[in-house]
């Protein structure tokens, strides 16, 4: 146990101290810290890869438990399919470029997306064209309520847009259920699953719904993602960040039909909704790629510069060096009240909000 800046633990590289840290290494340990926390009563943050939390520079009066559990099992199955079993405490990318090295596909397009694994059922991570709900087969968590360890199979984590059950009883970064190890169902061989993505399929030269080789499908999602500054560079601030600060906004038919015709719509399975790109509101109201920047003559006053809408990307909000969670938050609370102004659409955050809000 030692004093820590939660700064330290977060890619936005903002948050103030902990009262109590514990680093596990084990799933025992992790239960353990986990259940004394509990019992002791005390306020309890469970803290990943840090690149879906925004903590407040106030830190955290309580027990925060960093997940530092490392590995990563294989085995095969009949029909030639593979089960991938992950610890959570996994960096996320490593899962992905181990599967690859296995001859495994399925999780190629999600490649580049900083964390850990077991975030990524709670947030049903995903990006071009893909999420975790699509190869995820169960998931082990130790159930705080109940104190026992519980399994959830694809059904019962009651996945959505970048939900889950797991999210749903989740409380100021402080979960029901802890995440102990991820299983996925994957492929075995070098095809990759459908490309989805537009950019991607493009990028590939292929057609959308069309396979690639895996591998290549990686390697074009690793340099899309780095030319948007959402691959971890310490040279690089527009990557000092949560990645995207918004989810797509899912709205009514109704309410999109009062937007532009030419405003991106893309298809969910709830009926008589759509999905809106966050990206693009954020462009249409004002506010460009560096907003918050001197250089861009705007919003410069909100933070001092220190924080920014990313260079590359309008969705990421930065750090460009020295910013506050505050400075963070006052460009973010700038563009979702920008958008809400013209458009009527309230943009909501994708990361947690530890101790703030907007």
């Amino acid at each position: 146990m030692t004093s820590v800046s939660l700064s330290a633990l977060t890619t936005s590289r903002v948050g103030g101290p902990a009262r109590r840290y514990l680093n596990a290494e084990t799933e025992d340990e992790l239960i353990s810290a986990v259940r004394a926390a509990d019992e002791a009563k005390e306020p309890l943050l469970i803290v990943g890869g840090g690149s879906n939390l925004l903590i407040a520079d106030a830190g955290f009066d309580g027990a925060v438990v960093h997940v530092a559990t490392l590995g990563l099992e294989m085995s095969d199955n009949a029909g030639g399919t593979v089960t991938v079993r992950a610890q959570a405490g996994h960096p996320w990318d490593d899962v992905v470029a181990q599967t690859l090295r296995g001859g495994c596909s399925g999780l190629e397009a999600l490649s580049g997306i900083p964390g850990l694994a077991g975030a990524t059922p709670v947030q049903n991570v995903g990006a071009y064209g893909a999420d975790v709900s699509h190869s995820i087969t169960a998931v082990r968590a130790w159930d705080r309520q109940d104190r026992t360890i519980v399994t959830f199979s694809n059904g019962d984590l009651e996945f959505g847009y970048r939900d889950s059950v797991l999210k749903r009883t989740t409380v100021n970064g402080s979960p029901r259920y802890v995440v102990l190890t991820v299983d996925f169902g994957l492929t075995r061989g070098m095809d990759s699953a459908p490309v989805r993505y537009a950019e991607l399929a493009r990028a590939l030269g292929v057609e959308a719904g069309e396979r690639a080789a895996a591998g290549d499908v990686r390697r074009e999602v690793l340099r899309l993602r780095a030319g948007k500054g959402m691959v971890l560079d310490p040279a690089d601030p527009d990557t000092y960040s949560t990645g995207s600060f918004f989810t797509n906004p899912v709205v009514s038919e109704t309410a999109a039909a009062h937007l532009p015709p030419e405003a991106p719509r893309y298809p969910v399975a709830e009926p008589g909704m759509v999905k809106l790109s966050a990206a693009w509101l954020i462009d249409r109201s004002g506010f460009p790629k560096g907003f918050g920047l001197p250089s861009t003559g705007q919003g410069a006053e909100l933070a001092g510069g220190r924080a920014s809408l990313s260079t590359k990307h309008t969705l990421a909000v930065t750090n460009r060096g020295n910013a506050t969670a505050a400075d963070l938050l006052a460009v973010a609370r700038a563009v979702a009240d920008g958008v809400e102004d013209t458009f009527g659409i309230r943009l909501h955050p994708e990361p947690l909000l530890i101790n703030c809000s907007l």
